[in-house]
This record gives C-alpha cells, structure tokens and sequence, in this order.
C-alpha cells in the first residue's frame, strides 16, 4: 500500500515572476496534480517555468465538491500542489475547505511559503507592524463595509485590506468617514509589478492623489492603515483580576450593574461577570 501523499500549500508571485522560490518550482514540478484557483491563469504560469503538470480548477464555486476527489488522490499516494491566482493560497483566496479536510483526515498539509500582498505592502508602509489586523476584502455593498468600518473605528492595531480598483475610491471616502481624514494610510497599487505605485500620508490626501493619478483607476490594491491614535489594546484581566473587581464592586451595586462595570473595567465578558456575582453569592434581580 502506498505512502499518504501530501498537500503542499504553495505560494506564487503576486506579479513578478523571478518572486516565486527555488523550492516552489521544485514542488511543483514533482506533484501528480496542482489544485488552482484559475487553471489558465496557472497554466500560463506553469507554461514559463517550463513545468507540465495536470492541473484541476479548486475555486469558491465547487471547492466543497471538489475536496473529497482530492483527498482520494492523497489517499493513494499523489501529492497535490494547492495554488491560488498570486500570492498565499486561503488569504482571502479559495482552499480553507480542502485545507481542513486534509487535517481532518490526518494527511500531512506542508506550506511553501513566498509572496503574500498583505505582508509585502506591510513591510513597506511605513506604519506599526507590531501589530496588525488583517481585514482582506470588505463586503462589496456599501452600507455593510461601512458598518466594519464602524467596528474597527477604536482599533488600535494597523488594517489590512484589500480592494479592488472600481471599488477604492469608494472606499477610501468611507474610510475617512469612519476615521477621519488624517488617519495615516499607505495604498499599495500593482504590488511587484511594473507599475508599482505607492500613495503615503493623510487618507484626505492619499484619497486626492489617487484620484488625481491616471494610473489610479488601474490595478490591484492593498490598503494599510494606521490604528486608532491614542488607542490601547485591552488586555483581559486574569480571573483573580475580575474576581477583586466583582467583590469590591458587588459591596457597592446590584449584581447587573456591578457585572456591566466589571466588563468595562477588566475586558472580560459581561455574562462571564455577571455568572462571577451569582457564584458570589448576589441575587439574580439585585
């Protein structure tokens, strides 16, 4: 009986091709089968590495029917090579699905890591990097992307986003709708590609530039804003913590009132709280 094979994750260039690793080739060139999200996009790609691998269509549309095919192939022994348009494969790309049934069912899942927008446009925004919130795609209606935008207001961690091109305008004017317009952005426009673009500073003036630039109604975007300034990330409090808040507080209030001020204080959750007081010994209605 043969081997498991193995689903290799594998990462291509997000626009120039000499991105891709020595060792992605390799993989590629070994596998029975490459799972692509785009099989002429990645044929093409394949075509320039000089590689003849099949090659199977795994997008959003048929990834649930297409898995179990594939972990039969696994299971007798073909290694599959997991590919997504450009980039990491499941960052905001098709293959969570394949991914989980592959773990599920024991087989071996091995990354081979390289390019990914969101971490190259990172690295040179010129903003925080110790932390970071990465968002991908907001809902393409309007009114839902600026509800997100509505939740991630206070955040003080950098965002990450993608956009598309006929949708960053829109999303920039809700940006500074939701945060301002001198919250720092940097918007990174055909990342690697020949027409690499960089708009940096006030998302008032990032938004002005962009709409200024011919070149700005082209491409694919990745957006990094700042935190909120100010801002603090909540640690939640240890439970000696919220057990001290919940007995001094609960001397001086009601149980739901004292669990309400307990969340607020310590970051814990309120029924959390609220389930403390009741251990306390406090009256339900109280």
């Amino acid at each position: 009986m043969n081997a498991p094979g193995v689903l290799y994750v594998v990462a291509t260039p997000i626009g120039n091709l000499d991105d891709i690793s020595s060792r992605a080739v390799a993989i590629l060139g070994q596998v029975a089968l490459v799972a692509a999200e785009d099989t002429r996009h990645s044929g093409q790609l394949l075509a320039r590495l000089g590689l003849q691998v099949p090659l199977l269509a795994l997008h959003e549309h048929n990834e649930a029917g297409r898995a179990e095919a594939l972990l039969a192939r696994l299971a007798a022994g073909e290694s599959v090579a997991l590919v997504s348009d450009a980039g990491t494969p499941l960052i905001s790309d098709p293959g969570y699905r394949l991914v989980l049934a592959a773990r599920e069912r024991g087989f071996t899942v091995t990354p081979v890591p390289g390019a990914c927008a969101a971490i190259a446009a990172l690295s040179v925004s010129g903003l925080p990097t110790n932390r970071f919130r990465f968002e991908g795609f907001l809902p393409a209606r309007a009114g839902a992307r600026r509800a997100r935008l509505a939740e991630l207001q206070a955040c003080p961690d950098t965002l990450v986003f993608y956009e598309a091109v006929h949708r960053v305008g829109g999303m920039l004017a809700d940006l500074i709708e939701a945060f301002g317009g001198d919250r720092r952005v940097c918007v990174a426009r055909e990342l690697t590609k020949l027409h690499e673009s960089f708009y940096w500073g006030r998302l008032a003036d990032v938004r002005a530039a962009l709409a200024a630039d011919p070149g700005g109604e082209r491409g694919e975007f990745t957006l990094v804003v700042a935190g909120a300034p100010g801002a603090v990330a909540r640690t939640p409090a240890g439970a000696g913590d919220l057990e001290h808040v919940m007995q001094v507080l609960l001397g001086e209030l009601p149980a739901p009132q004292a669990a309400r001020l307990a969340a607020r204080l310590t970051g814990a959750p309120r029924r959390e709280a609220y389930a403390l007081a009741l251990r306390f010994g406090a009256p339900p209605d109280s």
